[in-house]
Parts: structure tokens; C-alpha cells; sequence
């Protein structure tokens, strides 16, 4: 082997090695990071219907299911929390379809939401949720039209609601239920943090530890 040769070989080992230190250095330095993005970007979308300041220092995400007792029964729940901290918390809600007909009640929602008319015709469905979403034989007929009291121009809302657009956001939320391993409704998230100890209190609770935390931080 020439001299020549020999250095050119060295030198191209040293290449690697850096090559593979900053690699590693990469993986250990800066994939925790690039996770932490993955993840809060499968939590929170640019679509995603939001309830209080956008800007909010605090955001609960929660996956859940227009037709799901459960949910229902969090609704006033969440919108105190919401009440009680007005300028620190924001809802961040991500469709989880599990029940029957529920894709039909997203679609809704979101034909709701191009008409400037979320938060009315959620509340008119989780107020009239027993009367519509009984599960196995859901009645979205009864569902559109407590849409439509609540403001919903319905005939406009029907031809938009199959639309690519409202497709593509379904698909994408279900795909975040499944990154985020959700398997039940609602499930919670806080700043990012799941509800590990599930209940009203816990969930509370959760909150005002980051409503301290932001407001120690400002």
C-alpha cells in the first residue's frame, strides 16, 4: 500500500468517525427534540376547532367522541375549567370517531365550524346526545336537525360535509388517535402531558399545575 494511499484512507476513517459521533450526537442530543415535535404536532393541528385564547399558555387537548356518554358528561366540566381560568387555558377537541354513525356527527361539527357555528351546534349536541346517539341505531337525522336549531344552515352544511376537505381532517385525527395511543373517550392531554389518573378532580388539578407553571414563567 502506498504512502499516499494510506493517508487517504486514514483520513477517510476520520470522516466517518465524525460523521458517526455527530450522527450519535444527533440521536442523543437532538431526537428527543424532534420526537417532542412529532408528538405535539399529532396532539395539536392546524384544523383542529379550539375553544378559548388561541395564544393561551395552557392547552388542554381532548380526544373525544360526539357520541359518547362519557364526553358528554366532561362538557361542563371542561367549560368551567375554561371559566375559571379565561385568559390561561384553551380546548383543543380532536374527533375520535369510535361509535357508530360517529364520523356523520364529525361531519356535522365540521360543517358547523366553516359556518362560524361550532361551539352552538357542539352544545346542541352533547345537550341532545341521549335523543340521537343511541348506540348501535343512531338517529343523525334528528342530529342535523338539532344542528340546524342551533344556527347550522343545514342545506348548505349536507353538500359540504363529504367534502375532501372534511375527509382529509377525519383521516388525519384518526390516524393522531392512533400515534397517540388513544383507546378510550375522552382522553386528556395537558401541555402535552396525559391524564394518567382519570377523573374530573385529576383533571383540574392537572390544570392548575400548569396554570402556575406558565404564570411562575411569565
Amino acid at each position: 500500500m502506498s504512502k499516499r494511499l494510506l493517508v487517504a484512507l486514514t483520513a477517510l476513517v476520520v470522516v466517518f468517525a465524525f460523521a458517526g459521533g455527530a450522527f450519535l450526537y444527533d440521536r442523543n442530543g437532538k431526537a428527543s427534540v424532534l420526537a417532542e415535535t412529532r408528538v405535539a404536532e399529532s396532539l395539536v393541528r392546524p384544523h383542529s376547532p379550539v375553544i378559548g385564547p388561541p395564544e393561551a399558555p395552557v392547552t388542554i387537548v381532548e380526544f373525544f367522541d360526539p357520541m359518547c356518554e362519557a364526553c358528554r358528561a366532561f362538557y361542563p366540566i371542561v367549560k368551567q375549567i375554561l371559566a375559571d381560568f379565561p385568559k390561561d387555558v384553551r380546548l383543543v377537541l380532536r374527533y375520535t370517531p369510535f361509535h357508530e354513525g360517529a364520523d356523520t356527527a364529525v361531519r356535522i361539527l365540521e360543517t358547523a365550524r366553516t359556518q362560524g357555528r361550532f361551539v352552538p351546534v357542539l352544545e346542541a349536541l352533547m345537550a341532545t346526545q341521549p335523543e340521537w346517539a343511541a348506540h348501535g341505531a343512531p338517529d343523525l337525522d334528528k342530529a342535523w336537525g338539532y344542528a340546524k336549531v342551533a344556527g347550522l344552515q343545514v342545506q348548505r352544511a349536507q353538500g359540504e360535509a363529504s367534502s375532501p376537505e372534511i375527509t382529509r381532517v377525519l383521516e388525519q385525527d384518526i390516524a393522531d388517535v392512533k400515534a397517540n395511543n388513544v383507546r378510550q373517550t375522552p382522553t386528556f392531554f395537558v401541555n402535552g402531558k396525559p391524564l394518567t389518573n382519570f377523573g374530573p378532580q385529576q383533571l383540574r388539578d392537572l390544570v392548575q399545575r400548569e396554570v402556575e407553571q406558565a404564570r411562575k414563567g411569565s
